[in-house]
């Protein structure tokens, strides 16, 4: 097996710049799958990362979003009165009742414009959030017309400085802060005063309640009657699980245009690393005679050619993945399917991804060489001495 491998090596070596070309070929299709793996990947791990496993968020029944979601004042006192809401040091129930609505910003070089997420929030909201750290500037002061921006609202859209002012809903909004939310989907929002937003959007419901969790772990009890509950017609989520919920169809979608055009570019990158293998088989033929006439099998043979083939496939899918993980330092930016808002995340490198991007790689390998490889397993020993 080891005198296998050093042949196997050998050969490609000996072809360097036929090894390097077929290779990079299969490292573009698998760049393209893992960059595309990745920006899944990214989106749903920032939505969920967004979310903590020790808070609940409360939702209209069959509403999918936010935004879709209706929560009267009565049903919200309701649910504030469940025994699982923890209390704040302050004895008060650790919860936050919020409105969730959007508006169009145009964004930083361009005329066009994108939906945002504006969030009323309550005076639990930050407690109930620790993830939120204030990086410049100051918090927004209740009851005021004041608001903060997420980081990356700040840097993908005009006129969202600190001090500037926006006109929405018909009144002029102060942006007094600027917070960071590291790489969740907060960073993407605009928060205000939860009864400001409520008067000027003329919303007189909210659209979902979050609160603590005195015992994750009686969750489920706490779901169970909310749920059957005829006063509520509401449905209660771990928050992680919401989010999770709102990055579905988009990495879906994702996912099935990365599979789309890597099995497009991956039959161009079998049928090149294929012509390589048939090339090799056609300028060693005296040299498979060799082979043979020593005592190798044909097994042996076939072994070796698929080693090799292999081998480009490898070396193939190293050269995609080094290049794709250069992309977790890109930012980028596009609307949500489900809440049509602008979600800035990051491409998201995982030992899973690299798993599948190397066994796609070994796959294509394998299909470029075994063809090639069955061709000079069963080649004739004495027609392939004679062409010496």
């Amino acid at each position: 097996m080891e005198l296998l491998l050093f042949y196997s090596l050998r050969n490609l070596l000996a072809r360097r710049l036929t090894t390097l070309l077929t290779a990079g070929g299969m490292g573009l299709v698998v760049f393209v799958f893992a960059a595309i793996i990745m920006l899944a990947e990214g989106l749903q791990q920032t939505l969920v990362d967004t979310g903590s496993y020790d808070n609940a968020v409360i939702i209209r029944r069959s509403a999918e979003t936010e935004m879709q979601s209706t929560l009267y004042r009565a049903q919200a006192g309701i649910v504030e009165s469940q025994p699982e809401v923890a209390l704040g040091q302050d004895g008060r129930p650790l919860l936050a009742r919020e409105v969730v609505v959007l508006i169009a910003l145009p964004k930083r070089g361009s005329a066009s414009r994108t939906n945002v997420v504006i969030r009323g929030i309550g005076p639990g909201s930050l407690a109930l959030r620790p993830q939120i750290k204030l990086i410049a500037g100051r918090l927004p002061q209740p009851g005021s017309t004041e608001i903060m921006v997420g980081q990356s609202v700040a840097q993908r859209f005009q006129g969202v400085e600190l001090g500037a002012s926006l006109n929405f809903a018909t009144r002029n909004w102060t942006i007094v802060g600027i917070f960071d939310a590291g790489k969740t989907g907060f960073s993407s929002e605009i928060w205000g005063d939860v009864d400001q937003l409520m008067q000027a959007f003329r919303r007189p419901v909210y659209s979902s309640i979050l609160f603590r969790l005195r015992d994750p772990g009686r969750f489920p009890d706490l779901k169970r009657r909310i749920e059957t509950d005829p006063r509520l017609t509401l449905e209660a989520y771990l928050e992680p699980d919401y989010y999770r919920k709102q990055s579905e169809m988009m990495a879906t979608f994702l996912r099935i245009l990365g599979l789309s055009l890597t099995l497009i570019f991956s039959f161009g990158a079998v049928v090149g690393a294929m012509i390589t293998m048939y090339a090799a088989v056609a300028n060693r033929t005296t040299e498979i005679g060799t082979l043979r006439a020593l005592g190798f099998q044909r097994s042996n043979i076939l072994l070796a050619f698929l080693l090799e083939s292999l081998f480009l496939g490898f070396l193939g899918g190293v050269l995609g993945l080094l290049c794709a993980s250069v992309l977790q330092v890109i930012s980028v930016s596009t609307t949500n399917f489900q809440t049509f808002s602008e979600l800035a995340f990051s491409f998201v490198l995982t030992p899973r991804i690299v798993m599948q991007a190397l066994a796609f790689a070994l796959i294509m390998g394998l299909l470029g060489g075994i063809l090639p490889a069955i061709r000079a397993a069963r080649m004739n020993l004495v027609e392939a001495l004679r062409e010496a």
